[in-house]
């Protein structure tokens, strides 16, 4: 049981261009490694299948009929076994043999024994010492040419590593491969137009050296995870038309030290080669924390050689190398500071979440992609997805398609929108899911306590719906559709969020004669907004405007370390005491308001009993003591079946009198 809302639960100079070196293993490469692995496969077999005869074997074996060619050599001969030979011999003998002898004691009995036997002998003419000179490095040479190819060649490339670890792991997307412009791109209309001139560098660099001006080398994109960092890298290459390296800051680095300032070497080299390009770098914080103890290990640590070279490749380039950087984060503030100084990563471009607008326009991209119905109102959806990033903006649309989907709709219309939404966000609705009856009614007092807290203050957000259907790891939640984008947050709107937390235990504690657990994500909202406001936000008026939060990741960490504050610990009760008179006075009050409006509360509750979802109207007509006349689920679902059931019967009926209606 959670209250739900909003967070309650080509152009450019025209020179030739050096081709991307092409690092897959060629045809070449290929032949000659099956060549070696076939050689030494066939000497293996070959090795294998001959078999060492003594002399006296040899001379019973020619008498005998069992061979009919030889070839003698210097000191040895070799033959096979014909078909009566193999017949005779025993299965363990191998068909090929060999016989080493000394040619000054048996040289000219051997020629008179093959002779007397008819055993044709096929000898070699003597080879001379550089024909075995060959044959005997040949297998080397070929020994030594497989390790060239596979190893020592891309030692080359790699910095001294083996195989290709020095290169870089970057993505080459091409001009005709980039396909995404500005028109793709929606929220970020700030930071669209802050990279525009960037856009125009690329296109026109003549025109801004006409006044001796720089265009920023670098671009670092800040912003919360998908809101749309990458995507507009992309963009700014697809507007400018020219190439786009993309890489992660994780393909830096590796188990082997210097691989990662390789690569960066081995990127911005190929960069400069195909200019203008884009280098995109994105999660750069893997590898451009701040530099020094406790953030990055000491001076020979891997990520601080791969930092140092991409400050160094960032310092060499020129003016007219027309190669645009571009970082994308979402941890800005662990960045070392040699990296985001002019001159390197000279503009930092802020990706926020969407406001209102930016969040249409968002919807209207995505939802030009599947059939919408024509009522279907994604302003409302937009209302509803406070805090909603851009790819949980698409996941909602994506969603929204595949429930229509999947109830054979012809198009998508506002309640699938809004089950995707709530789906998206707080997980699915199990519907399936049996709740023991005692514990539906706990829950449908719960939601009423919020949903008449929320319907009740002026300060508030308006609701939504209220739903006891559990969704996620939520028993029940109340959704509140906010009129505008709130950049600020006032003491009055903070004590009566706090105050909507409470009442799903107030209502608890009035009606249920006991409290349950569902109020723990309730109490740690309200608990971290009164933090805020005493730690952050100066809304204490005894502990004054002063911050006690650390003002820096290395006071965080030290903090986390030793668990020491960096003010005196009678500061800190005075803190403690400070939250939980915020906390009580904001339950004070919901709690009267509560105990003044009983019978309301308890209409509620019955109200979801019955229905189990209310929208805000439906919460309207109840305050007001109006009668509530809608179906139920279950009437709902019955007229479902029923109207299944008829639909075979009507179709035979219309099959038997259509011969009448011909006749």
């Amino acid at each position: 049981m959670s209250n739900g809302k909003k967070q309650f639960s080509g152009p450019g100079k025209n020179k030739s261009r050096a081709p991307l070196p092409n690092y897959k293993r060629g045809y070449f490469n290929i032949i000659i490694i099956a060549i070696v692995i076939i050689t030494m496969m066939m000497m293996l077999q070959q090795w294998q299948n001959i078999e060492e005869l003594r002399f006296d074997q040899f001379q019973s074996y020619v008498e005998n009929g069992y061979i009919d060619t030889v070839t003698v050599k210097d000191t040895e001969i070799i033959g096979t076994f014909n078909e009566k030979g193999i017949e005779q011999l025993p299965d363990e003998v191998k068909p090929s043999f060999v016989v080493y002898y000394k040619p000054g004691v048996y040289g000219e009995w051997v020629a008179v024994l093959l002779k007397e036997n008819n055993v044709k002998n096929e000898a070699e003419q003597t080879r001379t010492w550089l024909i075995n000179l060959i044959g005997m490095l040949l297998p080397i040479a070929l020994l030594i040419g497989f390790f060239y190819f596979m190893f020592a060649r891309n030692m080359k490339g790699g910095g001294g590593m083996l195989m290709s670890f020095g290169r870089s792991k970057h993505r080459l997307h091409g001009k005709d491969k980039v396909q995404v412009t500005f028109n793709d791109v929606a929220g970020v209309e700030e930071a669209k137009d802050e990279v525009s001139e960037i856009i125009e560098f690329l296109k026109n660099p003549k025109k801004f050296q006409r006044l001796g001006g720089r265009i920023p080398r670098g671009v670092l994109l800040v912003g919360p995870p998908g809101c749309g960092k990458t995507l507009l890298a992309k963009a700014i290459a697809g507007e400018a038309d020219v190439p786009f390296f993309s890489i992660s800051g994780s393909d830096f680095v590796e188990m082997f030290v210097g691989v990662g300032a390789s690569r960066v070497r081995d990127l911005f080299k190929q960069a400069k080669d195909n200019s203008p390009c884009i280098i995109f770098l994105d999660e750069i914080d893997a590898i451009g924390r701040k530099r020094g103890a406790g953030f990055a290990g000491g001076g020979h640590d891997e990520r601080e050689q791969t930092l140092n070279a991409i400050l160094v490749e960032m310092d060499g380039f020129d003016t007219d190398d027309q190669v645009i950087v571009i970082a994308a984060t979402n941890r800005g503030d662990i960045l070392d500071n040699a990296l985001i100084r002019p001159g390197r990563f000279d503009r930092q471009i802020f990706v926020p979440f969407p406001d209102l607008k930016g969040r249409l326009d968002i919807l209207k991209v995505h939802a030009k992609k599947v059939k919408m119905d024509s009522d279907a109102d994604i302003e409302r959806l937009a209302r509803g997805t406070p805090m909603f990033s851009g790819a949980d903006l698409a996941a909602i649309i994506n969603e929204a398609a595949l429930a229509a989907t999947m109830a054979n709709k012809d198009s998508v219309e506002t309640s699938d929108l809004e089950e995707a939404r709530d789906k998206v966000r707080w997980g699915r609705a199990r519907r399936s899911r049996v709740i023991d009856k005692k514990e539906r009614e706990i829950t449908a007092y719960h939601e009423a306590g919020h949903t008449l807290v929320q319907s009740m203050l002026d300060e508030s957000d308006p609701l939504h719906k209220v739903s006891i259907i559990p969704r996620g790891p939520m028993g029940g939640a109340t959704f509140a559709l906010p009129e505008k984008d709130r950049t600020i947050f006032t003491k009055r709107y903070c004590m009566a969020l706090m105050q909507v937390c409470f009442g799903g235990r107030i209502a608890e504690e009035l009606f249920c004669d006991d409290i349950s657990s569902g109020a723990q994500s309730d109490i740690q909202q309200a608990t971290k907004i009164a933090k805020q406001m005493v730690k952050v936000w100066g809304m204490s008026d005894s502990l004054g405007l002063i911050g006690y939060v650390p003002d820096s990741e290395q006071e965080n960490m030290m903090y986390a370390m030793t668990g020491s504050n960096t003010y005196s610990e009678k500061t800190s009760e005075s803190i403690d005491n400070e939250i939980k008179k915020i906390t009580d006075l904001a339950y004070d009050q919901a709690k009267q308001l509560i105990e003044a409006n009983k019978d309301k509360l308890e209409n509620v509750a019955q109200a979801l009993l019955k229905y189990e979802t209310l929208d805000a109207k439906d919460v309207e007509q109840i305050l007001k003591g109006q009668v509530l006349d809608k179906p139920t689920v279950t009437e709902l679902l019955k007229a479902e079946q029923k109207k299944d059931d008829e639909e075979p019967v009507e179709s035979e009926e219309k099959d038997e009198e259509q011969p009448v209606n011909e006749d």
